[in-house]
């Protein structure tokens, strides 16, 4: 029937405590909350939405750029195979006057701040995405993407600790800024996957055996990627010094 509703589905996944926040952000882009599922981490949360119909003119003007664009392409590839090779392909590298091979330069600008260390301070991107009320916000990815590698270092503590089901020793756990453990609310949601309280190098004062939720570190990570549909912001653990 031409006036039959087709939907778009999209499916969520959020750590424990962000669901309603999510749900209102879906909600206010236009989806449907139709299911709901809680894990011991994460929840589930599956959307839908109509799909907008796309007008008939719309897609015969695209189709009729698509071949204009095509007939562009031939053009220019004819042109350049009959233009031949410019001079400068056909002319020697030119040779130093000493014959002697050049010094490495020094260090650029760029070299040296890939080598520094990301914090709050000295970075307003990360200050931001530190202060950020939701964990499924773009800054997230944004900053995932543009940092990636790169090492951070924060004030932060532990959310929550789930030990693997086949090996005791090993952890998954979730990490937020400030000292409110559990009970943190702003910020990413950063996660430890697969690691061992020795992954941490656990230092300072009173540094645990084992890492608990609650627990208070200077976190030191290397940034990895930025889920966007579980809302999970994983880092791989450089150190941890106890506050």
């Amino acid at each position: 029937m031409a006036d039959e509703i087709t939907y778009e589905y999209k499916t969520v996944q959020t750590v424990r405590g962000t669901d309603g926040r999510v749900i209102s952000r879906m909600q206010g882009d236009g989806w449907e909350l139709v299911g709901q599922t809680q894990g011991m981490l994460r929840s589930t949360l599956d959307f839908r939405r109509p799909k907008k119909p796309v007008p008939r003119l719309v897609i015969g003007a695209a189709a009729g750029l698509l071949v204009l664009l095509a007939g562009g392409i031939a053009v220019g590839v004819a042109l350049e195979d009959g233009g031949g090779k410019k001079d400068g392909a056909d002319k020697p590298a030119a040779a130093t006057a000493s014959g002697k091979p050049s010094a490495p330069s020094a260090p650029t600008a760029a070299a040296s701040a890939a080598a520094e260390v990301i914090t709050s301070q000295n970075n307003p991107e990360f200050a931001a995405l530190l202060q950020t009320p939701d964990s499924c916000d773009d800054v997230n990815r944004d900053f995932a993407a543009k940092y990636r590698g790169r090492t951070v270092a924060f004030d932060g503590s532990v959310v929550h600790v789930a030990p693997d089901r086949a090996d005791a020793t090993r952890y998954d756990m979730l990490l937020g800024p400030g000292d409110e453990g559990p009970r943190t609310v702003i910020g990413p949601a950063f996660k430890y996957e697969d690691v061992t309280t020795a992954d941490l190098k656990p230092a300072g004062r009173d540094a645990p055996a084992t890492v608990r939720a609650g627990d208070r570190f200077r976190f030191v990570a290397e940034v990895g990627e930025f889920n966007v549909k579980q809302c999970l912001f994983f880092l791989e653990p450089v150190s941890a010094e106890t506050r």
